[in-house]
Parts: C-alpha cells; structure tokens; sequence
C-alpha cells in the first residue's frame, strides 16, 4: 500500500504485512516529521482483509503559493532559513545568492546573517558598522542596524559580536529560543522575503533560528559525510518540530555537482530517491563561484552568463514558484 506523509506529500510504499498490529505512527523519510499510521482491518492471522485494499483517503496538497508577485499586506514575508550543521556546504555562497537573485526579481529581500564569520558582508562587498548583535540588544535602531546591499536588498550583518548574543540567549531563564523571532517581529511586513544564512553547528542561534522561519533550505554537498550531517540535522529538527510545528524541509539543494566525477552522481541519484519532491536542480561546480567574494560581488554580477549564474537563477525560480523570471 502506498501512504503520504502529510506534511510533505513524500509517497511511501510500504507493506503492511510487516508492520506489528501496535505501531500507530510513522515516521517521513523525506521531511522527518511523525504522522499517524492508518492501516486495514487485518485478520488475526497478519494477512490482508484483501488483495486490494486502498489506503484511507490523504489530505489533498495545499496548491503551490504563487510568489511571481509580493505577498499582500498581512501575509508577511516567507521566511527560509538556508541551514545544515555541517560546514563547507556552500551555505553562505548559496544564502547571498538567493537574496540577491530574489531583489534582482523584483522582491523587497532582507539577508540576515547569524554566523559569527560574517562572510555575507565580504560577499557584498560592504562594511557595516553594527548588525544583528546591536539590533537585539538595542545599541541600534532597525534603520541604523540594516543597510541596503543593492537595489531591493538589505543586509542585516554577522559578525564575531554575535558570540556574545549567544550567551545572552544562554543566560535568559525562559524564551531564549524566542529572541529572534521577537527583535524581528516588527520588520515582518517590510519585506517580501527574510533569507537566513546560519553557521555550522547547532548553538542556540540557530535554535532561534529554526523558531523564527518557516521553511528550511539546506544546501548538501555530494559527498558521503555531508549525507550524514544532513541525517543527523533532521534528526535535531524533528526534536525542534516538537515545539514549533510550523517549521519544515522545503529544499535540498545539491552543491557542487562535478559531472566528472562518478561519485557525486550517485550521491545525487540517492537523494533523488529519498528526497525527489523537494529536491532542487543541482548547483554544478563553477570556479566563478568561488571567485566573486574577492571583488564583493554576487555572481550575477561578476559572471552573470556563467553556470553558476544559471543554476542560481533556477534556484530563485522554484522558490518564488515562477518560471517566467529572468525571461
């Protein structure tokens, strides 16, 4: 029989026969998210009532959000954290791409960075005097703390300072995981999308996090190791999900694909089989990429007709559901 989890509509063909009469839930292999398992009466010798037993009726999938034009006033801004526990993932190079693909699509698009590195500032080629640091602790006003990065993009910088948030966060004796989500509260209608770029690891930022947007991004590269971070982070997600239920995996975005080399094609073939509906198109390997940084400029600018360009775009496409940009 085939059941769908109902948080992510992930198929999943299964065989009752083999499932023991008490288990009453189940958990997704795509999003990692429980949901109640519904089976047939079965007689009391384990076979099937029938040979054609049909599972009970699924909640249809939601239809897809048409993002080609800004949210209407009230909705807010769609809030995507880009987010793995492993490092090396391209999660910053991917964070600053999208929001600038987002602004260059004609969105209102606020970048926060929340790694302690704050690269996003050296990807932009700009030079902030404060960030989300003095944006929590009221040192800055939300004019003085965010600046605009280019036409439709503000930056709401990292930087080493937010070692010092997080034992802020620490000491807080109840609602340190709410800290975020309560000094961004009053931007929300702002801005059409918030991109949320986080740092390796798992510390209480990225708690904050994970409490503050609601869909999950998370950039995986094609190596074995990077499967297993991602493992293990929807394994802390779910404990996440526990408490703040409007929180999922969205994407699962391949980074550098190298065609050349045959083991990345079949780490990209098992992600299609476990992962296919929210699989995005690989982000193929493209020194172009690595190279931008240097001269503060997103990679549209510095090789806009390069694949990495290409491949971003795409990116930009799928998530504001719209093929026709860029056209």
């Amino acid at each position: 029989m085939v059941v769908i989890c109902p948080h992510c509509q992930k198929q999943h063909d299964i065989d009752e026969k083999r499932i023991p009469a008490n288990v009453k839930m189940a958990r997704c292999r795509g999003c990692g998210q429980q949901f109640p398992l519904f089976l047939p009466d079965r007689p009391a010798d384990g076979t099937s009532a029938s040979s054609s037993v049909q599972p009970p009726p699924q909640s249809p999938a939601p239809p897809p959000q048409k993002q080609s034009e800004p949210p209407t006033q009230g909705q807010g801004p769609r809030k995507i954290g880009v987010t793995l526990s492993k490092g090396g993932v391209g999660k910053t190079t991917t964070a600053v791409n999208l929001a600038a693909g987002l602004a260059l699509a004609g969105f209102k698009v606020l970048l926060i960075d929340t790694d302690t590195q704050g690269q996003d500032s050296f990807m932009l080629g700009v030079n902030p005097k404060g960030g989300l640091t003095e944006l929590v602790t009221g040192e800055l006003k939300p004019d003085e703390a965010i600046i605009k990065a280019r036409e439709r993009l503000w930056l709401l910088a990292g930087g080493k300072s937010l070692a010092g948030l997080k034992r802020v966060i620490d000491r807080k004796d109840f609602g340190g995981e709410m800290t975020l989500s309560e000094t961004l509260a009053p931007l929300d209608h702002q801005y059409d999308y918030v991109i949320v770029d986080t740092s390796p690891g798992w510390d209480p930022l990225t708690v904050n996090v994970l409490f503050y947007v609601k869909e999950i991004l998370a950039p995986v590269s094609l190596e074995v190791m990077t499967l297993q971070g991602l493992v293990e982070f929807l394994k802390s997600m779910s404990a996440i999900q526990k408490y703040r239920k409007g929180v999922a995996l969205r994407y699962i975005l391949p980074t550098f694909r190298d065609q050349r080399v045959k083991k990345s094609t079949g780490i990209l073939e098992r992600l299609e089989q476990l992962y296919g509906n929210i699989l995005c198109n690989p982000i193929r390997y493209n020194v172009r990429l690595s190279e931008a940084p240097a001269y503060g400029q997103t990679i549209y600018e510095y090789a806009p007709g390069s694949p990495g360009a290409q491949d971003y775009r795409e990116l930009v496409r799928k998530i504001a559901n719209n093929p026709d940009l860029f056209t």
